[in-house]
């Protein structure tokens, strides 16, 4: 597929009505996406890069260990990977208001439709909800186990999901079970793709999910 746009920091031009925001990052032709909270839980708000605080790079370190990341850093080098959030304004000291999410899920949703990325990383339990609610069949309730589904492999609608807990409340084991499942997961079909090219003229391929 040819890439969309080369631009790596907000490749789509979004702009939302807020002061100071932080745009979604990384390959428009993402087969995974990352989905944090807002900037205010998962950094950026200093570098403009979703995922560069604390917590942040000690995911961005699994997400390398995983191959999912070349390079870590304010600057991640990115594979086949897209890093952005639930809210991307940078929120006053109080966080985002429900009707705060509410007014900037489209810009997500253009997100999402626009890479249409293969696999779904939300992190945290509000992107995990939402991505759960939004994009597959299961039921979410306030009693959302993330320590169990953290690194598994679900199935959504159009989207495989792998749920992580946030990172600030990792253990080793934690690190090493994300790692593990997104490394698992690359060693599968996990792009679900079918080659309709033999029902075409010419010998290119012309793959469908």
């Amino acid at each position: 597929m040819k890439n969309v746009t080369d631009r790596t920091s907000n490749p789509f031009g979004m702009r939302p009505d807020c002061a100071r925001f932080v745009p979604g990052y990384g390959d428009a032709n993402a087969h995974f996406h990352v989905i944090g909270d807002h900037p205010g839980v998962h950094g950026g708000a200093d570098t403009g890069v979703p995922f560069t605080n604390e917590a942040g790079r000690r995911l961005q370190a699994a997400l390398a260990d995983a191959g999912l990341l070349e390079t870590t850093g304010d600057e991640p080098t990115v594979n086949r990977t897209y890093l952005s959030y639930l809210h991307m304004c940078v929120p006053e000291a109080d966080g985002p208001t429900e009707a705060d999410y509410t007014e900037l899920e489209p810009y997500l949703d253009a997100e999402l439709r626009a890479i249409a990325a293969h696999v779904l990383v939300p992190v945290g339990a509000r992107a995990t909800a939402y991505v759960l609610e939004n994009h597959t069949a299961r039921p979410v309730d306030e009693t959302l186990d993330l320590e169990t589904l953290h690194g598994t492999e679900l199935r959504g609608a159009g989207f495989l999901v792998v749920p992580v807990l946030d990172p600030a409340e990792w253990t080793d084991a934690m690190y090493d079970r994300l790692v593990d499942g997104l490394r698992e997961l690359q060693r599968t079909d996990y792009r679900r793709e079918v080659d309709l090219g033999r029902f075409i003229a010419g010998d290119q391929p012309y793959h469908v999910r």
